[in-house]
C-alpha cells in the first residue's frame, strides 16, 4: 500500500470514529483485536445495505425465500461438512518478534519490528508452517467436556443445507429456487487486518440457489451479472469491481467454477463477494452422514437427483467498507466570502445513506422557525431517516451532514413562515449534497420529490 492510499485509509477510519460509524469494540478496556462495534451512523448504513439486498434478492423475486439459521448447531453438522478437520489456515510464528502470521500473507505483511521489511524477508527465526483451525469452539450444557462441544458457525451456508428439506416442503418451491440468509459468522483469524475487511466477527449475505445439474454453469453466469448490477445500484461502479475467474487448483475442492468479485480498496484489490458453483457436495455429505433424504424429485420427468448449488456469498462488513471507500472524497471549495475551504463528503447513493434528510431551522431562537422545522420533521420521519439540527451556523450544519453522507438538507427560513417574500410562504430551501446547489420547493411537493430522488 503506497503512502497516499495509506493516508486515505487512515482518514476513512478516523472519520468512521468521529462521526459514529464504527468504533473499536471494548475500547475503554483496550479493545479486542479484530472485533468492531457499529455506531449510530454505521448501523443505519449497514441496515440500509442489508435491507436493499433482501429486497432485491427475496422480495422482488418469486424463486427465493428467506431463513434465519441458528449460530449454534449440532457438532455433527461441522463434522459432516468437513469444517472440523479441514477449516484451517497455515500459520507460522516468529520466535524473534513473537508475531503470528498466516503463511499466505507473509509477503504482504510488514515485520512488527522492522516495518520497512515484509515478514517473509525479515531476519526473524520462524517456525515451520502448521494448520490452525479457524472455528471458535464452545460447549452447550452444564459440562464443558468433549461430548458437549460445538462451534460458533464460521459460515451461514450450512444452516441452509441442513434445512433444505424443511424449506422445500413448506415453501412449495420448485427447482430452480434459492434460500437466502443474512447472519453472523465467526472466524478466529490469525491476522485480522484492514479495519473491518478481515475481522473475527462478521456478517454474511448469502444465497444457496438449488438447480438441476445441467443448469449450473449457465445459472452461475446469470448470477454474476445479477450481482454486478446490484453493486452498481448501491453506488459501486462496475469499473471498480474486478471479476476473477478462479483457476483450477486454486478453487475450493468442491467447486466446479468460482468467480470472485474484487473491489479496489485503498489497501489493494481484494475480494468483496464469491459466486461459487458448489456442485452437489454439501447436500450429498449431509444426506450421507445424517441418513436423511436431501434429494429432489422432479414431477414432470419423474427424475430423482441431488440438486447442484450456486452460492453468491457477500460480506456485509466488507461491502460497508467498500461503500465508505467509494463515497469518501475531499475537495476544495470556496466559501460565500470567497475563501478556500476543504470539504469532506461521503457521496453515498441516497438509498444507502444513513440519514436521508437533514432538517434545520435557520435560527434556533426564532420559535416560529423551530416549530415549523419540527412539523417538517414529523411529516418526513415516517418515510425516511431524518436528522434535526439547530446548533451552529447553517454552513457548519451542512458540513456535518456532508461528513455523514446525507444527500439532502431542508432549511426552514423566513420565507417559509411568510415573514419575507409572502409569495414564497410554505416553501423551503432544499440543498443537495453533491452539487451543493439550493432551490426553493413548495412544502406540499417536498415528500414526493424526495421519494423520487432517494428510491
Amino acid at each position: 500500500m503506497n503512502k497516499n492510499h495509506e493516508t486515505r485509509m487512515e482518514k476513512i477510519v478516523s472519520l468512521c470514529k468521529r462521526r459514529g460509524f464504527i468504533f473499536p469494540s471494548s475500547e475503554i478496556y483496550g479493545g479486542l483485536n479484530g472485533v468492531w462495534d457499529y455506531g449510530p451512523m454505521g448501523v443505519e448504513l449497514k441496515k440500509n445495505l442489508k435491507d436493499f439486498w433482501w429486497r432485491r434478492i427475496v422480495r422482488e423475486r418469486d424463486d427465493i425465500v428467506g431463513m434465519d439459521g441458528a449460530i449454534l448447531m449440532n457438532r455433527a453438522v461441522w463434522q459432516a461438512s468437513g469444517h472440523e478437520t479441514t477449516f484451517s489456515d497455515p500459520m507460522i510464528d516468529c520466535k524473534t518478534c513473537q508475531g503470528r502470521f498466516r503463511v499466505d500473507q507473509i509477503h504482504a505483511l510488514p515485520c512488527p519490528q522492522k516495518p520497512s521489511k515484509m515478514v517473509a524477508s525479515c531476519e526473524g527465526e520462524k517456525t515451520e508452517p502448521r494448520d490452525f483451525n479457524l472455528m471458535f469452539s464452545t460447549h452447550v450444557g452444564p459440562m464443558a467436556d468433549e461430548a458437549n462441544k460445538t462451534y460458533l458457525r464460521p459460515e451461514t451456508a450450512q444452516a441452509i443445507f441442513v434445512q433444505f428439506r424443511n424449506v422445500l416442503e413448506t415453501s412449495r418451491q420448485k427447482l430452480p429456487f434459492g434460500i437466502a440468509q443474512i447472519g453472523k459468522a465467526f472466524r478466529n483469524e490469525i491476522n485480522p487486518r484492514n479495519f473491518i475487511f478481515r475481522s473475527r466477527e462478521f456478517e454474511q449475505m448469502e444465497v444457496e440457489y438449488f438447480c438441476h445439474p445441467r443448469e449450473g454453469f449457465s445459472l452461475l453466469d446469470t448470477w454474476l451479472e445479477e450481482r454486478l448490477r446490484f453493486y452498481e445500484d448501491i453506488g459501486i461502479p462496475r469499473s471498480k469491481i474486478h471479476v476473477h475467474d478462479i483457476p483450477d487448483g486454486e478453487r475450493a475442492f468442491y467447486s466446479l467454477k468460482t468467480y470472485d468479485l474484487e473491489y479496489e480498496f485503498p489497501f489493494g484489490t481484494q475480494e468483496l463477494e464469491g459466486i461459487a458453483y458448489r456442485s452437489d457436495y454439501d447436500l450429498t455429505e449431509h444426506m450421507t452422514k445424517s441418513g436423511k433424504p436431501l434429494d429432489y424429485f422432479e414431477e414432470t420427468t419423474k427424475e430423482k437427483f441431488i440438486p447442484h448449488v450456486i452460492e453468491p456469498s457477500a460480506g456485509a462488513d466488507r461491502t460497508v467498507l467498500a461503500l465508505l471507500c467509494e463515497a469518501f472524497e475531499e475537495e476544495e471549495i470556496f466559501s460565500e466570502q470567497g475563501e478556500r475551504e476543504e470539504r469532506l463528503v461521503l457521496r453515498f447513493h441516497p438509498r444507502i445513506a444513513p440519514i436521508k434528510v437533514g432538517i434545520f431551522p435557520l435560527l434556533k431562537n426564532k420559535p416560529a422557525l423551530v416549530q415549523k422545522a419540527h412539523e417538517v420533521k414529523q411529516m418526513l420521519r415516517p418515510h425516511f431517516s431524518v436528522f434535526y439540527d439547530e446548533a451552529g451556523a447553517i454552513g457548519r450544519r451542512y458540513r456535518r451532514q456532508d461528513e455523514i453522507g446525507t444527500p439532502f438538507c431542508v432549511t426552514i427560513d423566513f420565507e417559509t413562515i411568510g415573514e419575507s417574500s409572502p409569495h414564497l410562504q410554505e416553501t423551503v430551501t432544499l440543498r443537495e449534497r453533491d452539487s451543493m446547489k439550493q432551490r426553493r420547493l413548495p412544502l406540499q411537493e417536498l415528500l414526493s420529490y424526495l421519494q423520487e430522488q432517494i428510491f
